[in-house]
């Protein structure tokens, strides 16, 4: 009877590895990322690696698909997400997933990690879970949750600032600005990709360049990059750039440009001569790239048509500043003068009809949900810059918004730079329940189809092979990511299979919550996301860690 036994586990071992492969994608037309012209060859995936390119018409594996008339890729990379709440919600990730993405980076000034001490009383306060306090400690909470993407992130220096001097408008002291330095060797170790700051922002206006010296010069020393919402994209673009440059060559590290763009019609002409300022330190030697999004209108909150000063504190501080009459009236004065002191985008946008209201937090305030700043002035019979401060404390929120901003134009030049790779700049959402309440960009369904589909396919404004580069081996290569990027032996099997025929992105201003269409497959570290254009369900996801990590 044991004999038989141990017979019958030998023939279902042998059975079970009957197959060569677990995977073949057979007869696409690949693109391995390099930017170099496409090839037609097969790939075989056993277990989350990709074992074999080449003649796999011979060999056998538990799922085949043919990828006759599709274009084989790496899954893309989202160089600026905001996933990583999106992510605990709903792992699925499916607005970016049905576009190919398969890596959300996350850090543009606000991390995941580390939460000080103040920040997780505030937490318990308010009947929040404080279910880690570390940046290691989020990736580690995130891979047991479940996810469909792979996740990484940068420190946010505006994190830092809070953790430390808090919400106040003032330099850090010499032991805040150690503390800092501590908390970034701890994330480097903890696997961050390097330092990220958001700069129109409270609190993180209140830094000084030196300060982001001194902690990029840290995130350095471990291989990391230095990553930025500069200071300015409109009246003090130029200004803003040396000031990324300076911080890249103090603290001896790469920097990126995060969505570069030309904010304001007054300022549209300025592009061309930041490109020519880029291009002149890239020469010279210091490693500046940029990313973007593809679309006309940014979206943040009503806080980005604010000075600065009135948000000192906190939100709460902020809020109770709204209800003075004597705050009130400097504001509507401050917010209808044009100021290179401080980033005015409703100024830049031109007019309140160009300041598209999506985000209430508020449930009796989600009428107003898509309708323009301007439309609600009237309906309120207040001007815009009253109607926002009302808003805001009234929603208890910053009130997401769209603001028009750049030009077509620009956005098509910005497509053709060689060192331009792309970011949403938005969360990983599912079309259905609660999501439907409120209104989005329609980046977060749409950023990364548009490129291939209007800008790639339609425009020619950069062929498919150098698209496919800018959206996987270019980031890969800048974030110095090991064994992901690229379709080659030995690497992690992140792969997408798209139609590029019909790729396409449907999300509108007006109905934002559409998938886009012609993604078919999507595999992360292996396993299948995406099949025939519909979510599996599967979690395969990982945290990817920067070079810095310590196991």
């Amino acid at each position: 009877m044991r004999l038989l036994g141990l017979t019958l586990l030998s023939a279902l071992f042998l059975f079970s590895c009957s197959k060569d492969y677990d995977v073949i994608i057979s007869n696409g037309t690949v693109y391995d990322g390099s930017g170099q012209s496409a090839i037609k060859t097969d790939i075989g995936i056993k277990g989350d690696t990709i074992a074999f390119m080449g003649d796999l018409s011979e060999a056998s594996a538990r799922t085949n698909i043919d990828a006759e008339g599709m274009a084989v890729a790496p899954g893309f990379i989202n160089m600026l997400s905001w996933a990583n709440n999106s992510l605990i919600r709903d792992g699925r990730g499916q607005s970016d997933i049905r576009q190919g993405v398969t890596l959300e980076i996350f850090g543009e000034g606000t991390s995941p990690g580390p939460i000080g001490e103040k920040r997780q009383a505030e937490m318990r306060a308010d009947g929040d879970e404080v279910r880690w306090t570390t940046l290691g400690g989020y990736f580690d909470f995130m891979e047991k949750k479940g996810i469909s993407p792979n996740i990484a992130s940068f420190l946010g220096a505006t994190t830092l600032r809070i953790n430390t001097v808090g919400y106040d408008d003032r330099p850090a002291t010499g032991d805040e600005l150690e503390a800092m330095k501590q908390m970034t060797r701890q994330a480097m170790e903890e696997g961050a990709m390097g330092i990220g700051s958001s700069l129109i922002y409270a609190p993180a206006f209140y830094a000084d360049t030196e300060e982001l010296i001194a902690v990029s010069r840290i995130a350095g020393q471990y291989g990391g990059m230095y990553i930025s919402h500069m200071r300015s994209e409109g009246n003090r673009f130029l200004e803003s750039i040396n000031e990324l440059m300076r911080i890249a060559s103090e603290g001896n590290l790469p920097a990126e440009i995060y969505h570069l763009k030309a904010s304001g019609e007054e300022n549209w002409h300025k592009l061309d001569l930041a490109i020519a300022k880029i291009d002149s330190a890239r020469a010279a030697g210091l490693p500046i790239s940029t990313d973007m999004y593809t679309y006309t209108a940014g979206s943040t909150g009503l806080n980005a048509a604010m000075p600065p000063w009135v948000q000192e504190g906190g939100f709460d501080a902020w809020a109770e500043r709204l209800q003075d009459p004597e705050i009130r009236k400097k504001l509507q004065v401050e917010m209808t003068t044009p100021t290179n002191d401080w980033e005015n985008l409703l100024l830049a946008a031109g007019s309140a009809e160009k300041c598209l209201l999506v985000g209430f937090k508020n449930d009796s305030l989600k009428y107003l949900t898509g309708k323009t700043l301007a439309e609600v002035a009237i309906m309120r019979d207040k001007s815009p810059e009253e109607t926002a401060m009302d808003l805001v404390w009234q929603d208890g929120s910053r009130v997401q918004a769209v603001y028009f901003l750049m030009s077509e134009e620009n956005v098509r030049k910005q497509i053709k730079l060689p060192y331009m790779s792309f970011g949403s700049d938005a969360g990983a959402l599912a079309a259905e329940g609660e999501t439907l309440k409120s209104s989005t960009h329609p980046r977060t369904y749409g950023n990364f189809a548009r490129l291939l589909g209007k800008y790639v396919r339609e425009e020619k404004i950069i062929p498919l092979e150098e698209a496919i580069y800018k959206l996987t081996s270019l980031p890969a290569s800048r974030l110095k990511l090991k064994k992901r990027g690229s379709l080659q032996t030995g690497y992690f099997a992140d792969i997408v299979v798209f139609d590029p025929e019909t790729i396409s992105d449907h999300a509108t201003f007006d109905e934002p919550h559409q998938y886009s269409t012609g993604m078919v497959h999507v595999f992360v570290n292996g396993e299948q996301v995406l099949k025939e254009g519909e979510h599996t369900g599967a979690l395969p996801g990982r945290a990817v860690r920067g070079p810095g990590y310590v196991k």
